[in-house]
């Protein structure tokens, strides 16, 4: 009724030599260091300059090398760089602590805590 296969499975014909094979760990810095350098451009771009130094040398233990930077703006609303900067923190956050990260983890915390107190200050500003 069926007719056999005659052919070999495209999932294993691939040679496993041709393909890099990272370990969770190697995969999770790399993802860590991809929401650290987007929060360093973004904590740049506000002018942080003291939590950017911070951001870049985490960056840098990640990579093995220190972040590229640079000094193109954006002149996005101030409201949505630190909306975007609490978010990009945040995942930073949730892959620091599940590869038990605590350096990280704590800065990524300090960052949502500073961007969320920036947040409430700016609406506080604009109601009054």
């Amino acid at each position: 009724m069926y007719e056999p296969i005659r052919s070999k499975s495209v999932h294993s014909m691939a040679d496993d030599a041709q393909h890099p094979h990272r370990s969770r760990e190697a995969e999770l810095d790399i993802q860590l260091a991809g929401h650290l350098a987007a929060l360093l451009a973004v904590t740049d771009e506000l002018g942080l300059d003291e939590a950017a130094e911070a951001v870049a040398a985490q960056v840098a233990r990640l990579r093995g090398a220190p972040p590229a930077r640079h000094a193109a703006l954006s002149h996005a609303d101030p409201a949505a760089l630190h909306r975007r900067a609490h978010a990009l923190a945040g995942r930073a956050l949730v892959v620091a602590a599940s590869r038990a990260d605590t350096a990280v983890a704590i800065l990524a915390a300090q960052r949502m805590d500073a961007h969320a107190a920036a947040l409430k200050s700016r609406h506080l500003v604009g109601t009054s």
